[in-house]
């Protein structure tokens, strides 16, 4: 038996904000959408390389306030991306952690999400995964 990777589902209360800083501002592609009829919420899969989120305004799907650590091979890359982009809700920096590096970039619904890049020799008396 196989069991693939976990796909998180986040809240979010706000289609064009959540747009804006999913697709405008970390560049995921928007996958697929669907909503029951024009006038229920909104649940749509969003992806970029490897990770694929859903994202849903329906009740109950999701707590708001959520952390998701997201691994990514070229940190400054990302970084610098994120960096050039005109959005004027995050300014995220890199930081040097004893697990590796990480950025966090909260959405506009308290969501965080900890982009991080492990270091590639890990420093002595690290663990091999940061916390939970």
């Amino acid at each position: 038996m196989q069991i693939g990777s976990p796909i998180p589902v986040l809240r979010i209360f706000d289609e064009a904000k959540a747009r804006e800083f999913y697709l405008d501002f970390l560049g995921f592609a928007l996958d697929w959408e669907h909503r029951f009829e024009p006038a229920l919420p909104l649940y749509l899969q969003v992806s970029r390389g490897a990770c694929t989120l859903h994202l849903s305004e329906h009740h109950g799907d999701a707590t708001p306030g959520s952390a998701l650590r997201i691994p990514v091979a070229r940190l400054d890359a990302l970084h610098a991306e994120l960096s050039a982009r005109d959005y004027a809700y995050a300014r995220p920096g890199v930081e040097r952690q004893p697990w590796g590096r990480d950025m966090t970039v909260t959405d506009p619904f308290g969501n965080r999400l900890l982009f991080w890049e492990l270091p590639t020799e890990p420093p002595a008396g690290a663990g091999d995964a940061p916390p939970a």
